[in-house]
């Protein structure tokens, strides 16, 4: 079976990463795959793969510039597109699996006309709801539901992809409704229950949709002693630990300004993915540290730490959650999550309220005593149990 992925970046970043494993997982069932990706800022896709750049940095850039004019993410890189399709009609894949479309990079008229005339079956893995929005990928922290309906006057038109011009969230509904449905075979693959209530909620509703939770390499994510607690000076603190790719106001970068406040002398919250700027304004109780793309090093820092705290309340699934755990450190989270899903799965504390809650929380789980072999609640987040679940909804011939 020939697959191809499509996806903004290859090898870095939580898509990235994701993209790469069922790379892995298809190639080592004997299956041929490639991965198409756009976003050039990123030069460090894995040398061992077969990948397909789309379009130049230039392309990239001009398709950003139009998007905060106009507000056309998806609309721009024609010539890219164009010259992109050419190189699939001549790879002929089977299988065809979208992520990722937003990014400057994509031309989705084009793809999608392409795709209702080809004969591959389509897998589409929504990481977010750009898809079935006007505008933006997560609404929840406004409180929008005009996606169900359709878009219109977006309250978030200046976040990404952020259009300093013209609002065409109307417009963009209307276009990926038309651009979205009708395809004769289309999967939706959604990473959680969470996701699949909005997209079962969507103009996307029609299509088969499929919970597949990700993976992560428990040969890397496990128990990993090393010398962060002392690099650090954190020896006899009690580490409050969050990850994220990038502290937007949704991951709860100020939520854990304030927890940190709360939980006074004796704790010490360590915040990793942060930007320079980032660090520079953190209180000085709290430590900052720069994102890492070495899932080695990561995992030494999940295993130093007490406790993992993911305050987000859009996470599509909370893969920092599943990671923590498998190095033995437990998860405290909101409910009504992807990330409590994640945490019930195994083991963990699902909370209610605010940072008050998320404070206590820690607090009892010091007072109560640690739990030991936390990392056995992960096995299910296995990455071979992830590639299999997404080779079989190709379907079962050529498995």
């Amino acid at each position: 079976m020939k697959i191809l992925h499509i996806n903004s970046v290859c090898g870095v970043t939580g898509t990235g990463r994701i993209v790469a494993d069922l790379y892995n997982a298809a190639v080592s069932r004997g299956h041929e795959c490639r991965i198409a990706y756009g976003e050039h800022k990123y030069k460090n896709a894995p040398g061992n793969m077969r990948t397909i750049e789309i379009g130049t940095i230039r392309d990239c850039r001009f398709h950003a510039l139009v998007t905060r004019l106009w507000d056309m993410q998806g609309f721009g890189s024609r010539r890219a597109t164009r010259l992109f399709l050419k190189e699939v009609e001549a790879y002929a894949p089977d299988v065809i699996h979208l992520h990722n479309l937003h990014g400057y990079y994509m031309n989705i008229e084009l793809l999608f006309r392409y795709l209702k005339q080809s004969s591959a079956r389509v897998v589409w893995t929504l990481h977010d709801c750009w898809a079935f929005t006007g505008h933006c990928v997560y609404f929840q922290s406004v409180g929008c539901g005009k996606w169900t309906q359709g878009c219109h006057h977006c309250p978030l038109v200046r976040q990404y992809p952020a259009s300093l011009g013209l609002d065409r969230s109307r417009k963009n509904y209307q276009k990926k409704k038309e651009l979205f449905t009708g395809l004769r075979d289309m999967t939706i693959l959604v990473p959680s229950h969470w996701m699949e209530i909005r997209v079962r909620s969507s103009f996307l509703k029609d299509y088969r949709i499929k919970v597949v939770y990700n993976g992560i390499d428990l040969s890397i994510y496990r128990p990993t002693p090393g010398g962060f607690r002392q690099k650090y000076g954190l020896e006899g603190q009690f580490i409050v630990l969050g990850v994220a790719n990038v502290w937007e106001e949704r991951k709860g970068l100020n939520e854990f300004c304030r927890m940190a406040d709360l939980l006074g002398d004796g704790y010490r919250v360590v915040l990793v993915g942060l930007s320079e700027e980032q660090i520079a304004r953190l209180p000085k109780h709290m430590l900052g540290l720069p994102r890492t793309d070495t899932a080695r090093e990561l995992a030494e820092i999940y295993t130093a730490a007490d406790v993992f705290v993911n305050p987000g309340r859009e996470e599509t699934f909370g893969l920092t959650v599943a990671e923590a755990m498998a190095c033995g450190t437990y998860p405290i989270v909101y409910e009504g999550t992807a990330c409590a899903e994640v945490a019930e799965q195994g083991i963990g504390r699902v909370t209610a309220g605010g940072v008050e809650q998320l404070a206590e929380a820690v607090r009892a789980y010091r007072a109560n005593g640690q739990i030991k072999g936390i990392e056995k609640y992960a096995q299910g987040f296995s990455g071979e149990r992830f590639g299999a679940e997404v080779l079989a909804a190709y379907g079962e011939e050529g498995l």
